[in-house]
């Protein structure tokens, strides 16, 4: 067996008695090429290639370089040589990483040098220390006296053999060529990316310009240089493991400059790849912006919507709402006949339009989920300033056990130098029926009776409807 030290993983059966293998060694300066995929579920792919000098038979590689938050379960080895050129005999991960703290832990029950600065002297003396105990903080024994707290500068003879700066990969192979190429793939945490997309409208909103970017983290503890990116956009399944999640990784911060190449999109499986057009370094704690899109001269409706709620039906209340917002929203048809028809990944849309001066404001944003191509989207940008509506009941009768009768008004006004159309929705829920309006009823289905309200410049609309409902 390969010795692990403190901490390791070991898959695999265990290596017979044999001789000693060849030590090798690989780092990433033998990587000849390097591919990641990125998914935004704070995972990614990473797959390297390396020219590896070996030996004929035995050899203990020591493969460093990789991801400090890899998941060694999912590693894998192969030759790229032939079928039969390599063989995995055990595979170990250590990660038992070289700190202060810890080279004191390996030095217990052993000596060190402990030097302090003498002022008389204008020297430091040196005193050997045995550690006995650093479980708070270390406890020493200098010269037959038990000390702790004891101030100075500590000093090793070596470090021990199983501490290591950063997280390794160290297979036992049996190789059959001194030269290999090989592959390795394994899957990391640390790595995630988000779409951020910037929207400005136009001056009567109707229309405007989207520019999507793709905002990248690496927070793997490794560095890729010249790596082939690849993205993954979806709801992958995935075994939840709360104890082997490490780390804490940051929001992404606002965008910022994106290669002019973008991405390529093609649908995969049931999610969608978007592959970057040229090789890019994924530095470590690094965070990039890439630009995924850009359309002009998108269509859009502006939309003014006042919602009621369910539970107005089932009682006698009067003056429900006085002076109740009216949400503004906008939607956008994902079509290629209005210069997008493309799959879309989930992320954050902020919106922007210029002042009587030409300076953009920013003037909302909200969060779409995956939408495919030809599919609706719908942002919600706030609440109106200069609509607003009352709703009061102005009837309830009791038909029954389970049913009753109610009259209800809603009045909008508009404070604005032009007309708006406002959208009433009134979720009634239960069986149900309108028979009485003084405006067109509409049954968008089961639970949700619509009006359409045009209300005139600083002026104002009623709508008034009787509704009877059954609800057991």
């Amino acid at each position: 067996m390969i010795a692990l030290g403190g901490c390791g993983v070991a898959i695999g059966a265990s290596a017979q008695q044999q001789p000693k293998p060849a030590q090798m060694k690989s780092t990433s300066e033998q990587r000849s090429e390097v591919s990641i995929t990125v998914y935004n579920q704070n995972f990614g792919l990473v797959r390297e290639v390396r020219d590896i000098d070996l030996a004929n038979g035995r050899v203990a590689l020591e493969f460093r370089d990789v991801a400090g938050q890899i998941q060694p379960e999912t590693v894998a080895i192969k030759s790229l040589l032939g079928p039969n050129q390599l063989r995995v005999l055990e595979q170990n991960y250590r990660f038992d990483l070289l700190s202060p703290a810890k080279l004191l832990e390996k030095y217990v029950g052993r000596k060190i040098k402990v030097y302090r600065y003498n002022e008389k002297t204008g020297r430091e003396d040196a005193f050997e220390a045995e550690v006995l105990s650093v479980a708070e903080r270390p406890v020493l024994k200098i010269n037959g006296e038990i000390a702790f707290d004891f101030q100075g500068r500590f000093a090793f003879p070596e470090v021990p053999a199983n501490l290591i700066a950063k997280p390794t990969l160290v297979w036992l192979l049996d190789s059959t060529a001194p030269k290999q190429k090989v592959e390795v793939t394994y899957l990391t945490r640390g790595m995630t990316w988000q779409s951020d997309y910037v929207f400005v409208i136009n001056q009567d909103d109707t229309g405007g310009d989207l520019t999507g970017w793709v905002t990248l983290q690496n927070q793997t503890g490794a560095t890729y240089t010249k790596a082939q990116l690849k993205l993954v956009a979806g709801d992958v399944q995935r075994v939840s493991d709360y104890s082997r999640q490490r780390g804490y990784y940051p929001p992404p911060a606002a965008p910022g400059a994106g290669a002019a190449t973008g991405f390529k999109e093609e649908g995969f499986f049931e999610y969608h790849l978007y592959t970057l057009q040229q090789p890019t370094d994924l530095l470590e704690n690094e965070q990039k912006q890439v630009t995924l899109l850009e359309a002009q001269g998108v269509k859009v409706q502006k939309r003014l919507m006042f919602f009621g709620a369910q539970y107005y039906y089932r009682g006698n209340y009067g003056q429900v709402a006085s002076n109740q917002k009216v949400g503004v929203y906008l939607d956008i048809e994902n079509k290629e006949a209005n210069h997008l028809g493309i799959p879309l990944p989930k992320g954050v849309v902020r919106v922007y339009k210029a002042d009587r001066s030409g300076a953009k404001q920013f003037i909302g944003e909200d969060r779409i989920d995956h939408t495919p191509r030809d599919e609706k989207i719908r942002i919600k940008m706030g609440e109106a300033f200069d609509v607003v509506g009352d709703r009061k009941q102005t009837d309830y009768k009791v038909l029954g056990s389970c049913s009753s009768e109610s009259g209800w008004e809603i009045s909008l006004r508009n404070h604005k130098d032009a007309a708006q159309e406002v959208e009433l929705y009134e979720p009634v829920g239960w069986d149900w029926e309108v028979t009485q309006s003084s405006a067109p009823a509409v049954k968008k289905d089961q639970r949700t009776l619509t009006f359409k309200v045009n209300v005139p410049a600083r002026g104002e609309t009623k709508v008034t409807y009787r509704i009877r409902i059954r609800y057991c």
